[in-house]
């Protein structure tokens, strides 16, 4: 909570941030397009992603920023962190900013996590000395083990999220901004995460969390403010704000299978499609062997939708490269009966100096389907996608969110045999997910299976019919989603969530 004195860290007026739509300032994307359109004329226009955005943060407390994807909540935490500069009005930050766009941004996949403890904090402007004397704590902090000291390319992204998290938490932060940077965490680390911003404000100034996690938001912000249209909608009483910001989301109509369903109705087949027997996995860890993956055996059927749950490294991204044959087993045998198209993490295989309508067409072709059915798509894709005004826009500049949703709608729109999704979805808002999550079901009527990895067990259990629960690389249970969702539930210690109550902030 905020101190009695309401000490100012953050003032905000009239912020205004500008940029010009088009491909005028990006090479790349000029001679990707030159090939794909051949000469055909660009209309570039200013664009506002912020206008008049006006708030003040006060020392003590946890701000946090909700709204849609592409409101302008990524925006307004750069110039909060001082990596972008407004175009209109002012702010005043009274404090040295720690931010963590996203997990992962900054490491180098290359380097062992204790290496990129290292490199970040100097990136920081951390003294080496001072990393020296908490590398310990954000060791122990973050549960990775032995793996501190493996390559990062090996780290699933919840790894990554813990390590980024510890390093910004253990460093003296100022003012710390998370900007979906605990979006794949599991439930365990994300109670720690939450004790430790409360620990946090009690020595430093103040937390600002940027989510599309209402109920993490509601729980453990003392504030909210909701950015909608680049535009403060409503700053106050996380309850309040989130029910007033759940009300304007549009409500989509019933279908055949209704998401106020337990889970997805499907005609599940005897047809085989992935059949996994004694699969393992392992890597060198120093001079022992470890085993990502082991000795699992599993079959799913034409028709299914599985979730794989299970805390951060327990294998399930792993796993999901195994079925994409990104990584082969070392032990045990995988036969896969269709193409996979896989989404491993939002904006996995985006270049990010192409602009999002170029990136369609990368992507396409990655995955070997023709132009021509890309064109035929086009244009549901970027409507599915809700990407009109940014569409053109270099994918640099998007947010979390807004590659999350252009990768699913690529992925779901151009129908593949075998979908995995790991982790993509963790950053969509809470309208978006609505329509994947129908989008996920209709594609039953084509696709052969759907696979889903995800922390969220309220979607696994609305959208799966099954659930796979992994742990340190094994299978601990397989069977519906409802009874795999509540055993990780109760040896997790994690209620189902209903109503949160919690004490009002009395600052408005």
């Amino acid at each position: 909570m905020a101190d009695n004195n309401e000490e100012k860290v953050i003032k905000a007026k009239n912020i205004g941030v500008s940029f010009y739509s088009g491909h005028k300032d990006d090479y790349k994307s000029r001679v990707f397009r030159f090939f794909k359109e051949r000469g055909k004329t660009e209309k570039v226009k200013k664009v506002w992603p912020l206008t008049d955005i006006d708030f003040t943060g006060y020392k003590g407390e946890i701000l946090g920023i909700i709204g849609s994807n592409g409101a302008g909540k990524t925006t307004l935490s750069k110039i909060i962190a001082g990596i972008l500069e407004q175009d209109k009005g002012e702010i005043e930050v009274d404090g040295k900013v720690t931010a963590l766009f996203s997990f992962g941004m900054g490491f180098n996949k290359e380097l062992t996590g204790r290496e990129n403890v290292f490199l970040n904090g100097m990136m920081l402007g951390i003294e080496k000395d001072l990393i020296s004397r908490y590398i310990d704590d954000i060791h122990a902090f973050s549960d990775l083990g032995d793996f501190i000291d493996q390559p990062m390319k090996y780290y699933s992204s919840g790894m990554k999220a813990r390590l980024g998290f510890s390093v910004a938490a253990h460093l003296q932060p100022e003012i710390l901004i998370l900007d979906e940077a605990l979006n794949t965490g599991d439930a365990k680390f994300g109670r720690k995460a939450a004790e430790k911003m409360k620990e946090l404000v009690k020595n430093a100034k103040m937390v600002i969390i940027v989510t599309h996690s209402l109920r993490y938001a509601e729980r453990n912000c003392d504030r909210l403010m909701w950015i909608d249209g680049g535009e403060v909608r409503e700053i106050g009483d996380p309850k309040e704000v989130v029910e007033h910001y759940k009300a304007t989301v549009p409500q989509r109509p019933a279908k055949k299978r209704s998401l106020n369903l337990a889970k997805t109705e499907t005609d599940v087949k005897d047809t085989t499609v992935v059949k996994a027997e004694n699969v393992g996995v392992s890597f060198k860890l120093n001079k022992d062997t470890f085993w990502a993956l082991k000795d699992l055996n599993f079959e799913i059927k034409e028709g299914e939708v599985v979730g794989i749950i299970g805390h951060n490294g327990a294998g399930k991204s792993t796993l999901c490269k195994v079925i994409t044959s990104i990584l082969t087993p070392d032990t045990g045998t995988l036969e896969v009966n269709g193409e996979t198209s896989s989404l491993l993490g939002y904006g996995t295989g985006f270049n990010a100096q192409l602009s999002g309508a170029d990136n369609i067409y990368l992507n396409a072709m990655l995955l070997g389907i023709p132009k021509k059915r890309v064109d035929a798509k086009y244009d549901e894709i970027v409507e599915f996608a809700g990407l009109k005004k940014a569409i053109d826009k270099p994918v640099k500049s998007y947010s979390s969110g807004m590659k999350s949703r252009l990768g699913f709608s690529i992925a779901a729109i151009l129908k593949p045999d075998i979908f995995i999704i790991d982790e993509a979805l963790s950053t969509g808002d809470m309208a978006f997910k609505q329509k994947a999550s129908e989008r996920i079901q209709d594609m039953m009527d084509r696709a052969k299976a759907v696979i889903i990895v995800s922390h969220s067990m309220n979607f696994v259990e609305k959208v799966c019919t099954r659930a796979i629960w992994m742990e340190q690389g094994q299978i601990k249970f397989d069977g519906s989603a409802e009874e795999a969702v509540e055993k990780y539930r109760i040896a997790t210690g994690v209620k189902k969530k209903k109503n949160n109550q919690r004490v009002p902030n009395k600052k408005a």
